[in-house]
């Protein structure tokens, strides 16, 4: 029997790193084109749309049953990026990768906050909300990408590897 000291992770666990990762980048950069496209949709939503007058002071519920396909769209989706924030944290802190565990709370906190100005927009009409969301939205936007150069390249991390 032979002991081994100093060895480096199994040929299983190294591809389950792998793996991981490779999810992970997977998850952001779609998080990040997802939350781009609201993006824009929120702009649009802001110039070209109005919240019918009977939906503003009601539940969001009222704006997505009775407002603007835009408006719908726009909340709909934005209601599916923050699902998607929350599984991108899950799988940063199962992937044992603390600088995307860091910015991946970020940014679910920054959609989090969207959210809720985009709430206040639509109850109230007011400016400064819509401005925090476009804000908060862009701070989302720079953590998913910082994610995705933490998490590097597939063929970078390929090569690395190869040079331990």
């Amino acid at each position: 029997m032979t002991l081994q000291t100093g060895t480096s992770p199994t040929g299983a666990s190294a591809r389950a790193s792998a793996g991981r990762t490779a999810g992970l980048r997977h998850a952001s950069l779609a998080a990040l084109v997802l939350l781009l496209i609201q993006y824009g949709i929120g702009i649009g939503v802001n110039l070209y749309v109005t919240v019918p007058a009977d939906d503003r002071g009601h539940a969001i519920s009222s704006a997505i049953s009775n407002g603007p396909v835009a408006l719908t769209v726009h909340i709909m989706l934005g209601l599916l990026l923050i699902l998607a924030a929350v599984a991108l944290v899950a799988q940063a802190i199962m992937a044992r990768r603390p600088g995307v565990i860091v910015t991946s709370v970020i940014g679910l906190l920054a959609l989090l906050g969207a959210a809720a100005q985009g709430t206040a927009f639509v109850d109230k009409g007011d400016a400064s909300a819509s401005m925090t969301m476009a804000i908060l939205t862009g701070v989302a936007l720079l953590c998913y990408g910082i994610s995705l150069y933490l998490l590097g390249s597939s063929g970078r991390q390929r090569r690395d590897r190869a040079d331990d």
